[in-house]
C-alpha cells in the first residue's frame, strides 16, 4: 500500500529548480517545472551520477555525466547511453505542501 510523505513547502522550489530530500530512507529529488512538481530517484540509471546536477528543459531531466535525458512523467530515458528507466513518484500538493507517494 503506497504511503504519502509531505517533503517541503511549494514555495521553497522555484520554477526550474530541484531539490533532494530524504524519503522513507531514499534519496528523492523533486523538480519544479513550469507549475509542476516531479519527483524521481536522485541517481542516474546508466552510472549512478547525481541527477541533481543535471539540467532541466521542458518534462525531462538530462544526466551531466553522458547526457542521458529521463522523461520525469514515466521515468524512461529518452536518449542513450541510459536504456533503464529511474523510478519516478506521484506528487500532489495538500496544502501547499508537497507530497510524494511511495510504494513501501
Amino acid at each position: 500500500m503506497p504511503n504519502k510523505y509531505p517533503v517541503t513547502n511549494s514555495s521553497s522550489i522555484k520554477p526550474g529548480e530541484m531539490r533532494c530530500f530524504d524519503v522513507n530512507q531514499q534519496r528523492i529529488i523533486v523538480a519544479h517545472i513550469e507549475g509542476e512538481f516531479f519527483a524521481f530517484d536522485e541517481m542516474c540509471s546508466h552510472e549512478d551520477y547525481p541527477l541533481l546536477n543535471g539540467a532541466l528543459r521542458s518534462d525531462h531531466v538530462e544526466c551531466p555525466l553522458h547526457g542521458s535525458r529521463f522523461c520525469l512523467r514515466t521515468g524512461k530515458p529518452m536518449e542513450e547511453p541510459a536504456t533503464e528507466a529511474i523510478k519516478v513518484y506521484p506528487v500532489e500538493l495538500q496544502d501547499d505542501m508537497i507530497v510524494i507517494e511511495i510504494n513501501d
